[in-house]
């Protein structure tokens, strides 16, 4: 893959949400070339553009063919999952694993007849019938069921039970009557009304109306306990776990919908975006998005007329009803426009505005982006001209020492790339080759330690170098830098705090900027990070180092002792609240009863 355009998609990576939903790769001729789901679609799909080698040759090649990538989000993992599948078998991509036997996900059923059925299948057909679903696990469809069959005796034999076969005494009751499973509706033992009570309120439990069935499975299980059935109680404990699980209604595929087209539509002062997603045969089947840029204050219902005209002469889409967020200024002859306020199609608008937002907020991300990169390069430009440097100097580190009266002597190197920082570069030094409060030794180590190492990685120098100090700390760092041989490479200023004066070396007359200058704030900014950076560091070994002095005086201890200690449980407040038997385990029975008696005599009283 070319670099530019390696870098394009990973600049547009960057923009993706981190929320569930599918993601599609397209090629040159933006052919959907692969379908994936994921939890995180930002971590997801920036997997594919990291810099680490795949073993598989097939995920190489993909990745090299990737031009493009489009993405839906969705409300859940399930709904990833079940979205995943329909546009593998609308767009059957070249390197998804095609489902071979078409294999769908399970329905729960209940049938259109007299004192209807209840059971599971895997294909819907359009008789009049509920369906209920579809289920990605078909677990949770034989847990449902079985919860449905111990709460509601229901028949499950195939005899159509008019009233006229029930009154001729047509049938006999099974061994599920005898069992219990089964009330004999067959021979008029059931009402056709207690059957149908029973019917509504298992619908009730299918359309997601649970609460009545975990308290009755709440108490069932508290009283299987009370009785010492531990194992029916587990597994009863079970059934509740699913049922707290269980969601019954998916945005993604819906036997109760047909055909239709939903376009949604968001805006702000300068673009509108349009969400558009088909759906065929209940199932959500492809998701496109539009933006349009706005010339003249366009009235939003002209432009959602424009988007509906654009996008059924582009699609071929004939659908006869369109769900919008509100209605268009247009009139197409045969073709119903819905608003829905609840409901199923409720559910699909308001997933094609999520998609619509997020493109949209996408937009003025990489806008925002664009901006702050003409910023950057605006006050690097500036930083160039004011500190004579013969480059921009889009990679600058700043050094800070810290120390009370030569005690635990630190260092910290804060990172600024572009003229922001870079965090995760940050780094703390402590001090190996100096005594007592020498800054300017302290200096000269860490900056010979830096930038030895950055020569002996390769790693790419940065165009200048600020340290916190006065003429002494930037002879310091000049002299490190020479010893290396990189005084051409790499250009080193100061600035000293109380007038903010910037020295150059071999200029004993120091530069005053403007206040105002945003050179001056782009240097204050840099040091007093690494000031802030230092000092936080600082503090963190002057605790460690007050708290590992306190453990010295506990009889017994000794440094060993405590490095173990501190290897094992890190910090102090875990070395004291850790029990007798997890220290033994480490410093031996005597050491640690000593170590606890210490903290029982060291709390307050």
């Amino acid at each position: 893959m070319d670099v530019k355009i390696k870098e394009k998609i990973r600049e547009s990576v960057k923009t993706l949400p981190s929320l569930s939903g599918v993601y599609l790769f397209r090629d040159s001729g933006n052919r959907v070339i692969y379908v994936g789901k994921a939890k995180n679609l930002k971590k997801r799909v920036s997997s594919y553009f990291s810099k680490r080698k795949f073993d598989n040759n097939k995920l190489r090649v993909l990745v090299r063919q990737i031009r493009k990538v489009d993405h839906i989000v969705v409300e859940t993992e399930s709904d990833a999952l079940l979205l995943e599948n329909n546009l593998i078998k609308e767009y059957r991509p070249r390197y998804n694993v095609l489902l071979k036997d078409d294999k769908s996900f399970p329905y729960i059923c209940i049938k259109k007849e007299p004192f209807p059925r209840v059971f599971s299948t895997r294909n819907p057909i359009k008789d009049g019938s509920s369906y209920y679903g579809p289920y990605t696990s078909a677990y949770m469809v034989r847990t449902i069921l079985d919860l449905i069959k111990q709460l509601y005796p229901l028949r499950n034999c195939n005899y159509h039970l008019s009233n006229e076969n029930i009154d001729s005494g047509k049938f006999k009751v099974c061994l599920e009557y005898h069992l219990g499973n089964c009330k004999g509706p067959c021979v008029g033992k059931q009402e056709s009304e207690d059957y149908e009570n029973n019917i509504q309120q298992i619908k009730n439990i299918l359309k997601g109306n649970i609460r009545g069935v975990q308290d009755f499975l709440k108490e069932r299980m508290k009283t299987q306990a009370k009785e010492f059935a531990y194992e029916e109680a587990q597994k009863t404990k079970e059934k509740l776990e699913t049922i707290e699980k269980y969601q019954s209604k998916s945005t993604i595929v819906n036997p109760s919908i047909r055909d239709l087209d939903v376009i949604s539509f968001v805006d702000n002062p300068k673009y509108a975006v349009s969400n558009y997603i088909k759906v065929v045969n209940g199932a959500v089947v492809q998701s496109q998005t539009m933006e349009m840029k706005k010339v003249m204050a366009e009235n939003k219902t002209d432009l959602l007329a424009l988007v509906i005209a654009e996008i059924r002469s582009r699609e071929f889409t004939f659908s006869n009803e369109i769900v919008v967020p509100f209605l268009p200024e247009v009139d197409i002859p045969g073709v119903k426009f819905v608003i829905p306020f609840k409901g199923d199609k409720k559910r699909l608008i308001d997933l094609s505005t999520r998609n619509a937002l997020y493109y949209l907020k996408e937009k003025e991300k990489i806008l925002s982006a664009g901006k702050t990169a003409s910023k950057a390069e605006r006050i690097l430009e500036k930083a160039m001209t004011d500190l004579r440097l013969q480059n921009k100097p889009y990679h600058i580190e700043c050094f800070d020492n810290s120390n009370i009266q030569g005690t635990n002597p630190v260092s910290a190197c804060v990172v600024f790339r572009n003229a922001l920082p870079s965090k995760k570069e940050y780094r703390h030094y402590n001090i190996r080759s100096v005594t007592g409060p020498d800054d300017y030794s302290s200096m000269k180590e860490v900056i010979t330690r830096r930038y030895r190492r950055m020569v002996d990685e390769k790693a790419s120098l940065p165009q200048l170098i600020v340290v916190d100090g006065g003429k002494a700390q930037l002879g310091a760092a000049v002299n490190a830098i020479s010893e290396l041989g990189l005084t051409r490479d790499i250009r080193i200023i100061a600035i000293a705090k109380k007038l903010e004066e910037i020295y150059f070396p071999d200029d004993p007359v120091p530069l005053y900027l403007d206040k105002t200058s945003e050179t001056l704030r782009l240097i204050q900014h840099l040091r007093n990070e690494a000031h802030r950076f230092s000092l936080v560091f600082h503090r963190q070994k002057r605790s460690a180092g007050f708290t590992r002095s306190v453990l010295l005086s506990v009889p017994g201890l000794g440094n060993k002792t405590i490095e173990k200690l501190y290897s094992e449980f890190k910090t102090y407040e875990r070395i004291r609240d850790v029990g007798f038997e997890e220290l033994s385990s480490v410093i031996g029975r005597t050491r640690a009863k000593a170590l606890t008696d210490y903290f029982r005599r060291s709390e307050p009283q």
